[in-house]
């Protein structure tokens, strides 16, 4: 009898060998030098269909006669950006709506505008046409931004013409503010200058912005792309956090010129810059701007916008081989090798009264949280002319700083400051705290950030009053209404990021806590991203009680001179609660 083996019983060596399986096909990025140009997902397909920028025209000849409901989709919820236009949340709905509604139900039909002015002096004239815009057609509203752009609300398509021809009489533009282009650029607020400044961007920025701003080649990249120049050694434009920055260094045997960082961001996935390692000098400088987001068009991951910004790339790439890349295939020669920035020697929001190189003085002055209003702009254009000052510049800290200050006249400017809600002597909490717009106006906000931020450093001035002189060092308060982090909250000594807690079985507004963050800056050789602490949620209206318990703890349990951000990374969790 023949006794047959079965599959369940057979030898596995015996087994007839399986063929391979043949390996998965890598999914394409979307990078065009390597996938080609097709598009992979609707953002790309409406950018390769119609060049973004064209939609000026469209806005000044149609929309601006026809109304908001003649405006075609993509071009209201995509290359309108490109000029600088979102539209703005309806009012009543609350955050917790924000993930669950459609664009066309959350938004109005009214725009958040944006008006960059690239670190440029701003003179009466110009601050007079930024707050006449604001009086006519923002009722009132204008907030300075992270990225010194004016931001302006309640704007109606019919009003868009009339804008753009009174920016155009003071040289300023909403030109690529938002949209995946090249963003406003963050220019040192006292460039030309200061006293102590190693380099002057001013002709940096300016040749680059006549070369290629509006430029229809670089007006379809993956995503945003963010620049910061500075030659101030305050550090003053938050170079870790831009996708590119030129800093201002002094090589030993080529002179003054730039360390070129990249690759840095924040959001739901942040990421330090890094630098190349390189020296620029400035002739060069328009140029390796130029090569570097040319590799972010053509190398830049386009198919998941997640992943879609130049921080991923520089990840995987690793920054020889994207100086190799730059040099090789981009600028056709090598940079030479040079010294990274010198410790920060001073804070770079430059609040206070400071000497310039001509003897007299720039102040820095600051809003609450940013907001400045039609009243307040046309205000400081009145008392710069009547100081005699010069004009005046925003920060990377929603700050202004007034230049050229005759010496005789500084105290007057300072008294005339605090009637249009500027001080140049604000406490620590109103000088270290910013906020973005949050749900007031935010489609994408989950909580209030600027009213409640307004009201958390009117607390806390009152509550921490009696240490701040101990304190010495202003503690920074980041609010975010949400989780793209557009005010920094994990470079912030506390970042708020705004979302909905449960707190005794309901849901209301509140915020995750990061801690010990924070940017370079005077005592501060190195960024660093902040600490999260197990399970601490904060409802908004407890921040008050919350940061006020912190501060008391790191005043009480400090070793010697630890700042704020030393003693967060090393406190148990149980005294950070």
């Amino acid at each position: 009898m023949t006794t047959q083996t079965t599959p369940a019983t057979q030898d596995p060596a015996d087994a007839p060998a399986r063929p391979a399986r043949p390996a998965r096909a890598a999914r394409p990025n979307g990078q065009w030098k390597i996938d080609g140009t097709t598009p992979l997902n609707h953002n790309e397909e409406f950018k390769q269909e119609s060049d973004s920028l064209a939609v000026r025209e469209r806005i000044e000849n149609i929309y601006a006669h026809e109304g908001f409901d003649s405006i075609a989709d993509d071009d209201l919820h995509g290359r309108f950006r490109w000029w600088g236009l979102y539209t703005q949340r309806k009012p009543g709905i609350d955050g917790g709506r924000t993930a669950t509604l459609e664009p066309h139900e959350l938004e109005d039909r009214y725009f958040m505008l944006r008006v960059r002015t690239d670190g440029q002096a701003l003179d009466p004239a110009a601050l007079r046409v930024l707050g006449g815009i604001s009086a006519d057609y923002g009722r009132g509203s204008a907030d300075i931004t992270d990225r010194q752009n004016i931001q302006y609300h309640w704007i109606e398509v019919e009003s868009m013409p009339d804008i753009w021809r009174r920016l155009d009489t003071v040289g300023l533009e909403t030109t690529t503010a938002c949209g995946d282009s090249p963003r406003a650029f963050l220019g040192s607020p006292v460039a030309g200058v200061a006293a102590d400044e190693i380099i002057d961007p001013t002709p940096v920025i300016l040749e680059i912005k006549k070369r290629y701003i509006g430029d229809p080649e670089l007006a379809n990249l993956p995503r945003k792309f963010k620049t910061a120049i500075t030659g101030h050694p305050s550090l003053d434009v938050v170079h870790e956090i831009n996708d590119i920055s030129l800093v201002g260094v002094r090589h030993p045997e080529l002179g003054a010129g730039y360390d070129l960082w990249v690759g840095g961001g924040l959001s739901t996935n942040p990421r330090l810059g890094e630098r190349l390692g390189v020296f620029v000098t400035a002739e060069q400088a328009p140029d390796v701007w130029h090569g570097v987001i040319r590799i972010f068009r053509d190398y830049g991951y386009r198919r998941l916008r997640n992943k879609a910004r130049l921080k991923f790339l520089l990840k995987d790439w690793g920054t020889q081989k994207f100086r190799q890349v730059l040099e090789d295939e981009y600028l056709g020669y090598a940079l030479p090798d040079g010294p990274p920035p010198a410790p920060a020697t001073r804070p770079g929001d430059h609040v206070g009264v400071h000497e310039q190189k001509d003897g007299r003085f720039y102040v820095g002055a600051a809003p609450v949280v940013g907001r400045v209003g039609g009243g307040t702009l046309t205000g400081l254009a009145d008392l710069i002319e009547s100081v005699g000052a010069e004009s005046a510049r925003l920060t990377a800290h929603q700050k202004v700083v007034i230049l050229g200050v005759p010496a005789d006249r500084v105290d007057d400017l300072v008294a005339g400051l605090e009637p249009l809600g500027l001080t140049a002597r604000p406490s620590l909490f109103r000088r270290s705290t910013i906020a973005c717009t949050g749900i007031e106006y935010c489609k994408l906000a989950i909580v209030d950030t600027k009213d409640t931020a307004t009201r958390v450093i009117g607390e806390l001035e009152q509550r921490l009053g009696d240490i701040e002189d101990r304190l010495g060092k202003p503690i920074e308060l980041n609010v975010n209404g949400c989780p793209n982090s557009c005010a920094r909250i994990q470079t912030a000594d506390v970042g708020l990021k705004g979302q909905i807690i449960t707190v005794d079985g309901e849901q209301v507004p509140g915020f995750q806590v990061h801690l010990g963050g924070g940017l370079v800056d005077e005592g501060r050789e190195a960024g660093e991203l902040g600490r999260t602490v197990r399970g601490l949620k904060v409802p908004a209206t407890e921040v008050a009680d919350y940061v006020e318990r912190v501060v008391r703890r790191y005043e009480s349990d400090r070793d010697g001179t630890e700042t704020f951000a030393q003693w967060a990374h090393r406190a148990d969790e149980e005294a950070l609660q």
